[in-house]
C-alpha cells in the first residue's frame, strides 16, 4: 500500500472506529451493566467493576482512535489541497491568451482556490459523516442481529427508503444550487473588476454606479441562495422527519416484542440506543449531501473551465530547436480574430536575420497581431510562420518563446520587487547581470533614489511606478533576456522625450546582431530602421526605407506629413544615430 493510500485509510477509519466505541460499544456495556443489576439485584462495585473498567477502557480507546484518525486526516487534507492547488495552476498556465480574455481574473482566482480548499470540506464530511456513520452501523447490525434479525431489516430498509425518497428531491435542488454558485461567481468577478480598475472608478466619480451594480448582483445572489435553502427546508427536511420518527418507533416496538413481550432491559436499551444513533444519519442525510454538494459544485465550476481545451497546443512530437539563423518568414498566412472577418489573406513577409524592421500604419492594420502570431499567442488559419527555417507550429511553445524578447505597449508588472520583475526574463541571472540590464534601460536612475532600491515592491500591476518607469523595467527585461529576436510593440510610447532618447540608444545597441520587429504609431521613432513595412487592413501596401517611402508619395508619406504637422510637431526622437539625434546620443 502506498503512503498516500495508508494516510487516507487511517484518516477515514480513525474517526469511524472512535464513533463505534463511543456510540455503540460504550452503550452496549452500560446496557449489559443495567441488565446485570436488573437480573441479579447486585449493584456492588465488585460485581459491576468489570463493566465500569471496560466502559472506561472503551472511552479511552475511542479517544485514541480519534486522535490517530485526525492526525492522518490532517495530512490527507494538506496533501490533497497542495496537489489540487498545483493542478489548478498547471491547468491555468496551459490555457491560451483567448481564455483569459473571456474570464474575469477574480472569478478564475476564486474558482481555482475553491477547487483546492473545498477538498478539506469534502474529505472531512466523508470521514466524519459518512464513514463514521456506516462503519459503526455495521457493528450495530451485528449486535442487533443477535437479538432479532427484524431489528436489522427494519433499520437498514427504512434508512434505504429515506435515501430513495430524498435523493430525487436533492437532485431537483441541484439546479438551484448551480444558479446560486453562478451568482456568487458574478459577485466576485465584479468585485475583482472594480478593484483592478479603481483608478478609473475614482477618475470618473463612478463609485455610486459601481456600488449600485454590486448591490444588484448581491441582491440576485441573496434571492438565489434563499431559494435553494428554502427548497431544502420545505421539501427535503419535511420528508425526512416523519421517516426518522417511524424508524425509531418501529425499532422500539420490535424490541419490546422480543421473547413474546418479555425482552430484557439490556435488549430494550441497546435497541433504542442503536436505532436512535443510527437514524441520526437520516436527519443529517440532507446536511451531509449539502456539504458534499457545495464542495463539489464549487470544484465543478473550475473543472468546467478545464473542459475548454486550449486552442494553441504543442504538437504531439515537437521538433527540437535547431534554427538556421534568426530570419523570420510569413508564408501565405491567413488569419482572422474570433468572430471577425479575415485580417490576413495570403500574407507574405520576410525579415532577414539581423535586420531591423519597423511595422507602421493605421490602427487595426495588423501590426500588433503579427507580433502575437509570431509568439504563438494565437494560431494562424493557414500558411506557415518560420524562424530560422523552422515552422513555429512544430516547436514547443516554450522553445519558440525562448528565442524572443518581447516588450509590449502596456508591460505586465508583478507585485514583486524591481529586481524580481527584471529577473523574470531570465530567472538564473545574477544580481550583477540584473543590475547591468537595469542600468542599460535607465531603471537605476529612479531605483537608486527609492528607500529599498532594487528591492522595492512596485505594487499590483506596478501601480507604484509611472508608465514610463514600467516601460523601462520592461526594456530591462528584454535586455536581460538576451534573445536573438526582439519584438517591440510601442515600447517607448510612455517615455518622455529625454528618457526616450537615452533608452533608444540602449535599444539600438541591443539590436546589434539581432532580428528586430518594431511596431510604432509614431513614425519618427522608426525612421532609421533598415526597412519599414506599411500595413493597412491586413495588407502590406508599401515597404522600403524611410527616404524611399517619402519619395513614393504613398500611404507612408501621407502619414508622415500628418504627424509632422499634427500632434507630434518637431519631435526628433528616432531609432538609431540619425543626424538629428547624434549630438544627443
Amino acid at each position: 500500500m502506498s503512503r498516500r493510500k495508508a494516510i487516507t485509510a487511517l484518516g477515514m477509519l480513525g474517526p469511524a472506529l472512535g464513533n463505534t466505541c463511543q456510540l455503540y460499544i460504550a452503550p452496549l456495556l452500560v446496557a449489559m451493566l443495567v441488565g446485570k443489576v436488573a437480573t441479579t439485584g447486585d449493584s456492588s462495585f465488585g460485581a459491576l467493576a468489570p463493566y465500569v473498567l471496560a466502559f472506561a477502557g472503551v472511552l479511552t480507546l475511542s479517544e485514541v482512535f480519534w486522535r490517530i484518525g485526525i492526525h492522518f486526516l490532517n495530512r490527507l487534507d494538506a496533501y490533497g489541497i497542495e496537489s489540487l492547488y498545483n493542478i489548478a495552476m498547471d491547468e491555468l498556465l496551459a490555457k491560451d491568451t483567448a481564455f483569459f480574455h473571456n474570464n474575469f481574473a477574480g472569478s478564475l482566482t476564486k474558482r481555482s482556490l475553491s477547487f483546492a480548499t473545498r477538498f478539506e470540506e469534502f474529505a472531512d464530511t466523508f470521514a466524519f459523516e459518512i464513514v463514521s456513520a456506516l462503519v459503526p452501523m455495521g457493528f450495530a447490525c451485528v449486535v442487533l442481529w443477535r437479538y432479532d434479525p427484524m431489528l436489522v431489516v427494519t433499520l437498514v430498509g427504512l434508512i434505504a427508503l429515506c435515501g430513495l425518497i430524498v435523493t430525487p428531491l436533492i437532485r431537483r435542488r441541484q439546479r438551484l444550487v448551480d444558479e446560486r454558485e453562478e451568482a456568487v461567481a458574478l459577485v466576485s468577478g465584479h468585485v475583482a473588476d472594480s478593484l483592478s480598475n479603481m483608478q478609473a472608478v475614482r477618475a470618473f466619480a463612478a463609485e455610486p454606479q459601481e456600488a449600485a451594480e454590486h448591490r444588484r448582483r448581491v441582491d440576485g445572489q441573496r434571492k438565489k441562495t434563499l431559494r435553494s435553502w428554502d427548497y431544502n427546508n420545505l421539501y427535503i427536511d419535511t420528508a425526512v422527519m416523519p421517516l426518522m420518527v417511524i424508524v425509531n418507533v418501529l425499532g422500539l416496538l420490535i424490541a419490546l416484542g422480543i421473547d413474546g413481550g418479555h425482552a430484557s432491559v439490556e435488549v430494550i436499551i441497546v435497541a433504542f440506543t442503536y436505532y436512535w444513533n443510527a437514524t441520526g444519519i437520516m436527519f443529517r442525510f440532507n446536511q451531509i449531501y449539502r456539504r458534499l454538494e457545495s464542495s463539489t459544485t464549487e470544484a465543478a465550476q473550475f473543472t468546467e473551465l478545464l473542459r475548454e481545451s486550449p486552442t494553441v497546443l504543442d504538437v504531439a512530437d515537437p521538433e527540437p530547436l535547431r534554427p538556421n539563423g534568426s530570419g523570420i518568414r510569413f508564408e501565405r498566412v491567413d488569419f482572422a480574430h474570433a468572430g471577425a472577418p479575415p485580417l490576413f489573406r495570403g500574407l507574405d513577409l520576410e525579415v532577414p536575420g539581423g535586420s531591423r524592421i519597423g511595422l507602421v500604419g493605421r490602427s487595426g492594420g495588423g501590426k500588433s497581431t503579427i507580433t502575437q502570431l509570431l509568439l504563438r499567442m494565437m494560431d494562424i488559419d493557414g500558411g506557415a510562420i518560420r524562424i530560422g527555417g523552422q515552422d513555429i507550429s512544430r516547436l514547443k511553445q516554450s522553445d519558440l518563446r525562448s528565442l524572443i524578447a518581447y516588450v509590449p505597449q502596456d508591460p505586465a508588472m508583478f507585485h514583486r520587487t524591481l529586481s524580481e520583475n527584471i529577473r523574470f526574463a531570465r530567472p538564473d541571472a545574477t544580481d550583477e547581470e540584473v543590475r547591468r540590464a537595469a542600468k542599460a534601460a535607465h531603471v537605476t536612475e529612479f531605483s537608486d533614489s527609492l528607500p529599498e532600491g532594487m528591492d522595492t515592491l512596485i505594487g499590483e500591476r506596478g501601480v507604484k511606478l509611472s508608465g514610463g518607469q514600467r516601460q523601462r523595467v520592461a526594456l530591462a527585461r528584454a535586455i536581460l533576456r538576451d534573445a536573438p529576436i526582439l519584438l517591440l510593440d510601442e515600447a517607448t510610447s510612455a517615455l518622455d522625450s529625454e528618457s526616450e532618447l537615452l533608452v533608444q540608444q540602449a535599444l539600438w545597441e541591443l539590436m546589434e546582431g539581432r532580428t528586430a520587429l518594431v511596431v510604432a504609431h509614431r513614425l519618427s521613432t522608426v525612421a532609421d530602421m533598415d526597412r519599414l513595412i506599411v500595413l493597412d487592413r491586413g495588407r502590406i501596401v508599401e515597404q522600403g526605407s524611410h527616404e524611399e517611402l517619402l519619395r513614393a508619395e504613398g500611404t507612408y508619406a501621407q502619414l508622415w506629413r500628418h504627424q509632422s504637422g499634427g500632434f507630434l510637431g518637431e519631435d526628433k526622437g528616432v531609432w538609431g544615430p540619425s543626424p538629428q539625434t547624434s549630438s544627443l546620443l
